[in-house]
């Protein structure tokens, strides 16, 4: 038996381990997108190639893969045969065949080779990036695609055969009303995905429309936030779509497997710049600059930035605040097995505190969010990070 063979008998009541690759290439930056990304020339597609097999070696993880997530930036920019280079270099090291591979793909990219290659690398799972199918409010975002490409792309890639095809979605969007969103919602309810996610816009620092926001050209309308959030959860559940997280819905046996290993605090790793990993005690993320990543890879050196050892309190932390954006909640005793020395009696005081407020409700030992804290999830989360991160409250 080879190592990973042996890797697998005993990693077979593991917890999972996901593995992620940022790709950063773009030909464009969409005005809301804060991703770090950069040119594809074919010199820096090149050198991204061989750091990432070269990354991938110094990681060095320990057992095999459960599911892998391929993110961007625009994966699907690169030629059919640099992914299938990609792929080779990544598949080689997994340790077997993962539960679920997801492939983020822009509409505006998808070729029937593209996706001949991913589905030769056995990829399980595309997201396609389609964010609205309204012309004037995809040129609100920024984004390069057409109306027709994002339905063109829909067409080829649920005939390649995948197991699973999720939509994405913004919402929120400057000059978007909720006449406007429900009309994406039921055209995207009437294709027939598997999986749909729906994010309400954010305004990350430094892009085209923060800096519009900033100036005044834009304003946030928090009320009609809100029930644009009501309005997506009562259309995709009368259309079949479970939610199980805030921004996620899907059909049985759909849900996007790497997330929710993520937002339950299991270990992941990530390669290429800008990825960040949770692995042997530490999280970190890489230098967002695609030629310093190369050469701290070619150093030996990865995971140099906001690296933080891991402590019961951080992980525990953590799996509340993301553990509460779904659905099912969080087990507070099993989180208690977990990480026995994590400030428990701070977390339980919140606990029946928010209980008491009408944003969450316990039973027995799970903590659900009401409908009303998932509006309010943000500041349940930060409210989390403030007291469990506090010593003195802590103690």
């Amino acid at each position: 038996m080879n190592d990973f063979t042996i890797a697998q008998e005993k990693a077979a009541g593991a917890p999972p381990l996901g593995l992620y690759l940022h790709v950063p290439f773009c030909a464009s930056t969409c005005d809301f997108c804060a991703f770090y990304q950069t040119a594809p020339t074919a010199e820096a597609v090149a050198m991204f190639l061989h750091s990432i097999a070269s990354e991938a070696d110094l990681s060095a993880w320990k057992r095999p893969v459960t599911t892998v997530f391929w993110g961007g930036g625009t994966p699907g920019l690169l030629a059919p045969r640099d992914l299938l280079k990609l792929g080779e270099t990544v598949r080689g090291r997994l340790g077997g065949a993962p539960r679920e591979w997801t492939v983020e793909l822009a509409p505006a990219s998808v070729t029937d080779a593209r996706l001949a290659v991913l589905r030769e690398l056995g990829i399980t799972r595309v997201s396609l990036g389609v964010q609205s199918f309204q012309p004037a409010l995809l040129d609100a975002l920024g984004r390069r695609h057409t109306r027709e490409q994002a339905l063109r792309a829909y067409e080829r890639v649920r005939a390649a055969g995948f197991a699973s095809v999720n939509l994405d979605f913004i919402f929120a969007v400057p000059g978007q009303d909720e006449a406007a969103w429900r009309a994406d919602l039921r055209e995207a309810v009437a294709l027939a995905p598997d999986h749909v996610s729906t994010y309400c816009l954010t305004f990350e620092e430094d892009t085209a429309l923060w800096v519009k926001l900033s100036r005044g050209q834009l304003k946030r309308d928090i009320n009609l936030e809100a029930q644009l959030y009501e309005l997506t959860w009562n259309e995709l559940a009368a259309a079949g779509y479970a939610q199980y997280e805030i921004s996620n819905f899907a059909r049985p046996g759909h849900a996007c497997l790497h997330n929710l290993n993520t937002w339950r605090m299991h270990e992941w790793v990530g390669l290429g710049p800008s990825a960040a990993s949770q692995y042997a005690g530490w999280r970190g993320a890489n230098v967002a600059d695609l030629e310093k990543w190369g050469r701290q890879v070619a150093a030996g050196e990865r995971m140099t930035e906001q690296r933080v050892q891991l402590t019961p309190a951080l992980l525990a932390e953590d799996a509340v605040i993301f553990g509460l954006r779904m659905n099912e909640g969080v087990d507070l005793a099993a989180l208690r097995v977990r990480w026995p020395d994590a400030p428990w009696a701070v977390v339980e005081a919140l606990a029946d505190r928010f209980a008491d407020e009408g944003l969450a409700q316990r039973t027995g030992t799970w903590l659900r969010l009401t409908s009303r804290g998932r509006l309010l999830a943000d500041a349940v989360g930060a409210e989390i990070l403030e007291k469990v991160s506090d010593p003195v409250s802590a103690g």
